[in-house]
């Protein structure tokens, strides 16, 4: 990584080969790298359009029956994206851990901005530390907003729950706000909503492959080689798991297996990224299995490719532990979809 010290000066790659040449580029091993990337980006336009296109024909209703009957894998409400998932957690209480989050995740990525340069976006490391901080700045707007429905509608009821009689004063009758609201027509969730879902199943995927790489592959090369790792990218390794898990433990949201298409088209973006500067400018590749020089390159391409399919199941499977978890013995309190 970029932002290693330790007994010897600050590591980087070796350079193999010259990217502008075009001998580098036309060649087998890249043609089977670029066969393996359009065959990951085809398949994952089509997943997304196949699951992601219905969520047009959805229309608003006022039947609950016919909300429920027009769902689809990727059906997402707008109370969703600020809700808890436990009713007895006051929606302030996620606004504050995204809040938290977000400033500290912010605050982590300018100050190793500062420390290692721009040059850091040039890691997918980075590239997934500021999406993580996007969603939990997009994830405060929109608890905001929540938080501010909420107190509304938690207002109206106490007003709406209050008969004034003339005779014997005011009497007040308790009508369960949760009971009331189960009666109520939920709104799908607009353009932001559908947006900051996408962003947190992009996340799930990418924060566990980088992390895992990380650790076990690029730490026990640097052991090796004696080098430490310092602080800061040590923390942008462990904290942004850390408060990933947590807003997962908190938050409503669901987690459609279709949108890993995201995922792989997130990685996509960075390896053409990659491929479009090696091309125009002389430069070390960020990670040695990204290096087309190598014989083992489509290998490589091919093994990081289908490494995507257990880290996005691993959180799935954090997802299902959840919802077993919280629907077992918090059966009335629990509020996610399954």
């Amino acid at each position: 990584m970029n932002s290693l010290t330790g007994t010897k000066s600050s590591w980087e790659p070796i350079m193999t080969a010259d990217t502008t040449a075009s001998s580098y580029w036309f060649n087998w091993r890249f043609l089977l790298c670029f066969i393996w990337v359009t065959i990951s980006l085809t398949l994952s336009a089509l997943l997304i359009l196949r699951f992601e296109g219905h969520q047009n024909s959805r229309r608003n209703n006022n039947s609950r029956e016919t909300q429920q009957e027009e769902e689809t894998i990727g059906t997402l409400y707008e109370d969703e994206t600020w809700r808890p998932c436990l009713k007895g957690i006051h929606p302030a209480w996620l606004l504050a851990f995204r809040l938290v989050a977000f400033f500290v995740l912010l605050v982590l990525l300018v100050i190793t901005a500062c420390v290692d340069g721009g040059t850091i976006f040039y890691f997918y490391t980075q590239w997934t530390f500021t999406l993580i901080t996007i969603y939990f700045g997009l994830g405060s707007l929109l608890s905001i907003r929540g938080c501010y429905q909420y107190h509304k509608k938690t207002a109206g009821e106490r007003v709406g729950n209050v008969e004034v009689d003339a005779e014997q004063g005011t009497i007040e009758k308790y009508i369960d706000p949760h009971v009331e609201q189960q009666h109520q027509p939920r709104h799908p969730a607009g353009i932001l909503g559908y947006v900051f879902q996408i962003i947190f199943q992009m996340n799930a995927g990418a924060v566990i492959l980088t992390d895992c790489v990380f650790w076990f592959v690029i730490v026990p090369f640097l052991t090796i080689k004696d080098y430490n790792l310092n602080f800061l990218i040590i923390n942008m390794h462990t904290i942004n798991a850390v408060f990933l898990l947590g807003e997962t433990a908190l938050n409503c949201l669901r987690f459609p297996w279709f949108r890993i298409g995201y995922f792989f088209l997130w990685t996509i973006t960075y390896v053409v990224f990659q491929w479009i500067c090696h091309a125009c400018v002389k430069l070390w590749w960020p990670y040695p299995f990204l290096d087309l020089s190598s014989p083992y390159a489509p290998l490589w391409y091919l093994s990081v490719g289908l490494l995507h399919f257990p880290c996005y199941g691993i959180f799935a499977l954090i997802m299902k532990l959840k919802h077993h978890l919280f629907s077992t013995k918090c059966p009335d309190s629990y509020q996610c979809m399954r």
